[in-house]
């Protein structure tokens, strides 16, 4: 296993998005293949596209903007569980994981990493994510940052309590991890999301250091 293991995934056209967002576009307005004097790209895309992070906007009325969240939370120890066995992920679930002592970050490999792996196109509306009570659960524990491996931390068909419970409780959220080649244990997490200034998310680059 190498020293830093890149847990984000490439953005490209062939990224599957949540319905309703538009998909990942690439324009190349500057081609040197075309005589310009330089390649320019511009990019359209959802900032819920790929690996990245919800800020409390995302949900909350006045919340933090994702400019506004802390490194403090976004680098540091992190737990990884691995869940790759579970359909859903609830409160007893999360009770049986034995999380080491002072622990504040976790992420959440499940089988939706197999997606990422085999480069499935199509939105999947049956991925593993987590319960409303189990979000309790997460912020009666004193969590300050969950990560999930597919586009959501909640269920497709579930209403929006999992994010509020999370997101009023600040509790930074890093969707669209691919844990693939990440055993479970403990790891320096470095999540760098785009500085942009009062958007309630950005795409993040995010990577796991062994220690």
């Amino acid at each position: 296993m190498p020293n830093y293991i890149d847990v984000s995934v490439p953005v490209s056209p062939e990224l599957p998005s949540w319905p309703g967002s538009p998909p990942v576009k690439f324009s190349r307005d500057l081609d040197l293949e075309k005589g310009d004097i330089a390649n320019d790209t511009s990019i359209q895309f959802s900032v819920h596209t790929g690996t990245h992070i919800d800020a409390p906007l995302h949900f909350v009325k006045g919340g933090n903007s994702v400019d506004q969240v802390s490194l403090e939370i976004l680098i540091g120890k992190v737990y990884v569980a691995d869940l790759s066995t579970v359909d859903v992920i609830t409160t007893e679930t999360l009770e049986g994981l034995d999380l080491p002592t002072g622990i504040e970050r976790l992420l959440l490999k499940t089988k939706n990493s197999q997606l990422w792996e085999n480069k499935v196109r199509e939105f999947n509306r049956d991925f593993v994510a987590i319960t409303a009570d189990a979000a309790q659960w997460l912020v009666n524990q004193g969590i300050k940052l969950v990560g999930i491996d597919y586009l959501s931390i909640q269920r497709f068909y579930d209403g929006p309590e999992t994010h509020q419970i999370l997101l009023q409780s600040s509790v930074v959220i890093i969707e669209g991890l691919n844990l693939t080649n990440v055993s479970a244990g403990v790891y320096e997490l470095i999540c760098l999301p785009i500085k942009l200034a009062g958007v309630e998310g950005a795409p993040a680059r995010v990577i796991l250091q062994k220690i």
